[in-house]
């Protein structure tokens, strides 16, 4: 797997030296991380507002002192963050029953201690890869809605018929106007939302 281009690591774990090993291990993958030695320190870096602007993904370690990792995580998961920031535990045995609980909750995996480091990184990989997926995939829904938020409610109205297939003559029976305003307001629609077609429209409001 080709490494996600401008990512970043997020490693969370009260132990120096788990931190500098992991540090070192992503760093002989091209991967880039970011060291944080409590929960609280990471949650004040996130902020109130903090939204994921590249690929990232979070290993966390489960058992810290004051805030846990999972009481984290569940904080990540109420802002919705842990699918653009897939969460991966890091679980000594004893922990292995709450890390596969959080993972039914949304976390991305967990590995537990000790760990082979090629498996971690295989999976870290893939963590950031399904980020880079659903950023894409954010971004598409705020375009979608900024072209959205550029049309009539006229042009809504054509808009919802055509994607239902109707022709412009059964459009225009049903909106009580003529043909040709229907046909104006069709073409105002397509270059609105940049499609040609009205495939290729009901294709884009699918992603709504």
């Amino acid at each position: 797997m080709q490494p996600v281009q401008d990512a970043t690591v997020f490693i969370v774990d009260d132990d120096t030296s788990v931190r500098d090993a992991l540090s070192w291990l992503l760093r002989s993958r091209r991967l880039y991380s970011e060291g944080f030695a409590s929960a609280e320190a990471f949650e004040t870096m996130l902020g109130g507002g903090f939204a994921p602007s590249q690929a990232s993904c979070l290993l966390l370690d489960v058992r810290m002192p004051g805030m846990s990792g999972l009481a984290l995580f569940d904080k990540i998961s109420a802002r919705g963050l842990h699918l653009e920031m897939p969460v991966i535990f890091l679980t000594g045995h004893a922990d292995v029953p709450t890390a596969v609980d959080a993972v039914k909750r949304g976390a991305f995996d967990f590995c537990e201690k000790p760990f082979s480091d090629n498996a971690l990184v295989d999976r870290v990989e893939q963590a950031l890869a399904q980020s880079a997926q659903n950023l894409q995939a954010r971004a598409g829904r705020l375009r979608l809605q900024t072209l959205l938020g550029e049309l009539t409610e006229r042009e809504r109205d054509v808009m919802r018929l055509v994607v239902q297939g109707l022709p412009n003559k059964l459009i225009a029976d049903q909106l009580d106007i003529s043909v040709r305003t229907v046909e104006v307001h069709r073409g105002r629609v397509f270059d609105k939302m940049e499609v040609k077609s009205a495939v290729e429209l009901a294709n884009l409001l699918q992603k709504t």
